[in-house]
């Protein structure tokens, strides 16, 4: 489906058996549960450190290393396990930047960052959906990112890690991690929206 909007349609019955359609519209952008991805901002030591942005090969757009929680996995986990499948390189992991919330096709996703910083080398190849990987410096990557919103983050957060890595400036007060979303799966009810309106018809 393509539509922001379905239609459901079921039959109800009442006591005299006549036979009534309820048509329902339900806003699927509500309903939908948030996509939770993490990636990270990758730093390679060099005299004015680079930062990793990653070429799509499906839409051949430039963007920050991230990815697609897999069940069960924390964030920090997936961000680190992400990184290295789309950069090729083993990175550490530091403290947590921030997160980015956007609309995407296919409703709202939820992506938290770290800090990493990458070897100098790479130790595996890239994922298949990746195309190139490119370390350039802070403004350069900003400004090769495709996405307004990855820029806009990128911008905010990446003198930060900068910071980190070249031990200048004041420290700045670190963001709190996310606690563990895997709960978020626990919220929504179990039934369907056509089985809660025909239980609320049933009770009618």
């Amino acid at each position: 489906m393509d539509g922001s909007a379905v239609r459901l349609n079921f039959l109800c019955t009442d006591d005299s058996n006549d036979d009534r359609r309820i048509s329902v519209r339900e806003n699927m952008a509500m309903a939908r549960t948030p996509v939770l991805a993490a990636g990270g901002i990758v730093l390679r030591q060099a005299e004015t450190p680079l930062v990793a942005v990653v070429r799509l090969r499906k839409r051949n757009e430039w963007v920050l290393p991230k990815g697609k929680l897999d069940r069960g996995e924390t964030p920090r986990a997936a961000a680190e396990r992400e990184v290295n499948e789309e950069t090729g390189h083993d990175v550490s992991v530091h403290e947590f930047l921030g997160t980015l919330v956007y609309d995407s096709r296919g409703g709202s996703k939820v992506v938290h960052f770290w800090r990493m910083e990458a070897g100098r080398d790479p130790v595996r190849e890239l994922m298949r959906d990746v195309k190139a990987v490119e370390w350039l410096p802070l403004t350069a990557a900003v400004d090769r990112l495709s996405r307004g919103y990855e820029r806009a983050f990128l911008e905010q957060v990446g003198p930060i890690a900068l910071s980190a890595v070249i031990g200048a400036g004041t420290p700045v007060e670190r963001a709190p991690e996310p606690a563990r979303v895997e709960a978020i799966e626990h919220v929504q009810d179990r039934r369907n929206f056509v089985q809660k309106m025909r239980d609320w018809f049933r009770a009618a």
